[in-house]
């Protein structure tokens, strides 16, 4: 399942710009870190990064470091590639974060400090500022992220090099994608010996058990069969973009999750419900109600 990525490329980008969960687990993502109470100031690191969403959500919320993982070499080449935070996103997390607005009162923003690099074993290519249009790096109209040091690593969670040591660790569907128990445990383990004492992990993770009999495709996902197999049944499921993208994932229960945490040596582990945005003309109140009543995710957090 590691190089599924690969192949799905820009529809996964097409994916979350639609789905209605992904706005969920934004929602819910950004909340815990405003709970925590931001992350100005932490060494971060985003495993599962994909194309650099929730890496740069970390770097514009000003943390000292923002490190993104993905086992995709298409997916980082992506992250590389979508070097601008748009409007929208930035106001998102100001209002989630407390990030404080651009100095000029725009709300584009680049990287301009840090060098987005690509890491893989034994080699590290640098790559130059992200959306870099001038001495400074500065996309027009915006402000640079001029304290924050964005890296993007190739490498396989379960294999995980010591990148850190971090303060904040966010993995966003990860576990989904571990083929087996052992392999779930290795990507605990690396996670834990990259963060220090006390550090956290705040990941989102998939509810298990609800298929065959919750339909989530008004939601942006469909699964169209489960497979007994292994340790975990292997799921079988399409983004419903247009044309739809067929994946697959891992049916892990919180239970595995948990054991797997503790067995790393996490101190605590807990479970926060999914959080929906706000309604609005497109998706109103009902629309909410109905998918908190069977989320497609959870938030697992974890204490170091």
């Amino acid at each position: 399942m590691r190089f599924q990525y690969d192949t799905i490329g820009e529809r996964f980008v097409e994916s979350k710009a639609v789905a209605a969960f992904s706005a969920a687990d934004t929602h819910t993502l950004l909340g815990a870190l405003d709970a925590l109470g931001g992350v100005r100031g932490l060494d971060t690191l985003d495993l599962a990064c994909g194309y650099g969403y929730n890496t740069r959500l970390l770097a514009r919320g000003g943390a000292r470091r923002a490190v993104g993982v993905d086992a995709s070499e298409e997916m980082i080449r992506l992250a590389r590639a979508h070097g601008v935070i748009g409007a929208d996103d930035v106001a998102t997390l100001e209002g989630a974060v407390g990030t404080d607005p651009s100095a000029d009162g725009s709300a584009a923003a680049a990287v301009t400090a840090g060098t987005v690099t690509t890491v893989t074993t034994g080699s590290t290519v640098t790559t130059g500022s992200a959306g870099a249009t001038g001495s400074t790096g500065a996309a027009p109209g915006g402000a640079g992220l001029r304290d924050t040091s964005i890296e993007y690593v190739v490498a396989d969670a379960a294999k995980l090099p010591q990148l850190g040591p971090f303060d904040l660790a966010t993995a966003v569907y990860l576990f989904s994608q571990a083929t087996d128990r052992s392999v779930l445990h290795a990507m605990f383990r690396c996670i834990r010996a990259n963060l220090r004492d006390g550090g956290r992990l705040l990941a989102i993770v998939p509810n298990a058990g609800a298929y065959p009999n919750v339909d989530w495709s008004p939601y942006g996902v469909r699964i169209v069969d489960r497979i007994h197999e292994g340790d975990a049944p292997l799921l079988k499921a399409q983004f419903l973009t247009r044309p739809s993208v067929d994946f697959e994932f891992r049916e892990w229960a919180h239970a595995d999750l948990a054991e797997a945490a503790v067995e790393a040596g996490f101190s605590t582990v807990g479970w926060q419900p999914n959080r929906t945005p706000p309604p609005d003309g497109t998706r109103d109140e009902a629309y909410w109600t109905a998918y908190r009543a069977w989320p497609i995710s959870s938030l697992m957090t974890c204490t170091a």
